[in-house]
């Protein structure tokens, strides 16, 4: 099964080399500054093929815009 909203620790390990995935609390700060998808506040992790757009996007494969946030809180009593 493939998860849509992953963990910090498991995003760290898929982009990350293992000497680095501790330092990714840090990386993640600076990165969001320039586009990577926050983690969304109901679902509790980031939108894995959001930050994998990102990463294709800073890396010149694509030219795609991906928001950084969820659009906002939802009322489920509407």
């Amino acid at each position: 099964m493939n998860t849509l909203y992953l963990s910090e620790s498991e995003i760290a390990k898929r982009i990350l080399s293992s000497a680095k995935v501790k330092e990714w609390p840090e990386i993640a700060a600076v990165l969001e500054r320039d586009g990577l998808p926050r983690i969304d506040p109901i679902l509790g992790g980031r939108y894995w093929p959001a930050v994998k757009a990102f990463f294709d996007r800073r890396h010149g494969l694509t030219k795609r815009f991906v928001p950084a946030n969820a659009d906002g809180e939802e009322d489920w009593r509407a």
